[in-house]
């Protein structure tokens, strides 16, 4: 699909599930990671990551262009707009928009940890992703020395 394509659906799920016009822009964004999508504040343009329809298909993306046109429509006619207000989640339920989006392969990064700190009187180990001075810390458990180990 094509942002030309995405675009024209967008209008036509606003139309159809808000009775308003969508007139900013709707684009993918393949840098999105870990969301489905997202509106923007500034622009009031929304942004929709590919993976979504590429994984989970078009079901899972109409659901996270309807929870994003909440946000817009809302936000426009100045009502609650974020995820807690009441306004969100009535119009949210109203037009079957979905609250969570599933996940997507590759979302999860893994944190490289290269050090350990090691209590040395009760063994408690502290992963950290760079390098510190031991003699700076005491263990939050004992209050021990630790020391220090590369992985």
């Amino acid at each position: 699909m094509t942002d030309q394509e995405l675009q024209k659906l967008v209008e036509k799920i606003s139309l159809q599930f808000f009775y308003k016009p969508f007139r900013h822009l709707a684009r993918f964004n393949s840098r999105l990671k870990t969301t489905g999508g997202r509106y923007l504040l500034r622009s009031h343009d929304i942004e929709l990551n590919p993976r979504h329809l590429q994984e989970h298909g078009m079901e899972e993306l109409i659901g996270i262009i309807k929870h994003e046109l909440c946000h817009y429509h809302l936000h426009l006619s100045g009502q609650g707009y974020r995820h807690g207000d009441k306004a969100f989640r009535s119009l949210l339920q109203q037009v079957g928009g979905s609250r969570y989006c599933s996940q997507v392969s590759g979302g999860q990064r893994v944190l490289p940890y290269k050090y350990v700190l090691i209590c040395r009187d009760c063994g408690m180990s502290y992963k950290r992703k760079r390098k510190v001075d031991p003699a700076r810390f005491v263990c939050g458990r004992c209050r021990g020395k630790l020391r220090l180990e590369g992985l």
